[in-house]
């Protein structure tokens, strides 16, 4: 009898009162599913690096005024290296952006350049001219 000789010729039963179940959602009862949603997210966070904000001193603080009195002397093609705070963790990323500074706005404490970017001043670390 383990041949199944006894059901072989059978048909296959099919419930009257239930409708027949697609192919894709049998499969979708086999899926792998994530019991710690959002883990894998979670862990790629803790691992990603930032940078602790530096603390200028005296010299480099006046170096940065300079060239903020070169800007609004004329001088506007700059290369500028800020501090970018990270929105997740502590601390952040330092950026370097080259372009034409729109303006200062001392209301505000930044820098307008022409693409839009506003860098707030105090976030600078850096500025040099991209003629010198």
């Amino acid at each position: 009898m383990n041949d199944y000789s006894d059901i072989i010729d059978h048909p296959h039963h099919q419930s009257m009162t239930r409708p027949h179940m697609s192919m894709i959602a049998r499969a979708a009862q086999f899926s792998p599913f994530a019991a710690l949603v959002g883990y894998d997210e979670s862990v790629r966070e803790a691992g990603r690096l930032t940078e602790e904000k530096a603390v200028l001193d005296e010299s480099a603080l006046e170096l940065i005024d300079r060239a903020l009195a070169s800007i609004r002397a004329g001088k506007r093609d700059v290369n500028i290296t800020y501090f970018i705070p990270d929105i997740f963790k502590e601390g952040g990323s330092y950026t370097i952006i080259s372009g034409r500074v729109r303006k200062i706005d001392d209301t505000e404490g930044k820098i307008i350049m022409e693409d839009g970017t506003a860098i707030p001043v105090g976030d600078i670390f850096e500025i040099g001219f991209a003629n010198d």
